[in-house]
């Protein structure tokens, strides 16, 4: 089974993305950025659901290039999913490495199509 860690300081938001994908994924949740990357490397899931802006040290922003400047994990499929919808900011996403990039409020099932095209190949 694949292995999916979503990343959001909103436990709701976290519930409602478990809910969506946990009969079809192992889901692992973590609540801040540092929390994260650890997460990442102990656990090296298939795919990341990164918030940007959350409490710490490091945003998403911050968590994304650091996944993505890693060769180890820089393989990780990593989609932001964020209230942080200007353009500058999808631009950051996506300069940084994102793979995929929803603005909140998102649709669950545009994520899980998203996931499904990626992890499913």
């Amino acid at each position: 089974m694949k292995k999916i860690l979503i990343v959001d300081d909103q436990p709701d938001i976290r519930r409602l993305i478990h809910r969506t994908l946990g009969k079809r994924y192992e889901i692992l949740e973590a609540g801040d950025g540092e929390t994260a990357l650890d997460m990442v490397r102990a656990s090296e899931p298939d795919a990341v659901i990164l918030d940007v802006m959350m409490p710490g040290e490091f945003d998403g922003f911050e968590v994304l290039k650091q996944i993505k400047g890693d060769p180890a994990l820089n393989a990780i499929f990593v989609v932001m999913v964020t209230a942080k919808g200007l353009s500058t900011d999808f631009e950051t996403g996506i300069r940084a490495g994102a793979d995929g990039y929803l603005i909140k409020p998102f649709s669950p099932l545009q994520l899980m199509n998203l996931l499904q095209e990626h992890l499913e190949k």
